[in-house]
């Protein structure tokens, strides 16, 4: 994460902490509302609901929050195989490096280097003329 990512975490937390308190101060200060008013009238006293600043307060802080978390995130790896693959190509170990300025530990390089150092195929028709090559000059070792 860089540090205004951090930074805009922090901070988004800390108002989901205030947020928080405020919602539990409130309904520590309902509860002892209800109480009193309980021992002072037998009527059952209505329920309140939380404050809109409240509400909006704690919303806020989560968007921030998750804005904070986005921003610090690496991009995402194409879908496609053969884009991936590309990018890996032009861009090398330097494409890869990570927030922390690292190579990803998951960089393999050339996805594509297994099929461009594997042998090729076979060529039954030039074995066969060789082999005829072979028989015909008595079975030597030597090759011609």
């Amino acid at each position: 994460m860089t540090w205004i990512s951090k930074t805009i975490t922090v901070f988004g937390g800390l108002l989901l902490a205030h947020a928080c308190y405020s919602a539990q101060e409130h309904a520590a200060l309902q509860s002892f509302k209800a109480a009193a008013t309980s021992t002072l009238t037998s009527s059952t006293p209505a329920a309140s609901s939380l404050p809109v600043d409240i509400a909006i307060e704690t919303i806020v802080a989560t968007l921030i929050t998750v804005l904070g978390l986005v921003l610090g995130t690496r991009p995402l790896r194409p879908i496609q195989w053969r884009v991936w693959a590309g990018k890996i190509e032009r861009e090398g170990e330097e494409g890869f490096l990570g927030n922390n300025g690292e190579v990803e530990k998951d960089y393999m390089g050339n996805p594509f280097s297994y099929l461009e150092s594997r042998p090729s195929f076979v060529d039954i028709r030039k074995q066969r003329k060789e082999f005829s090559q072979w028989v015909k000059n008595g079975g030597s070792q030597g090759k011609n």
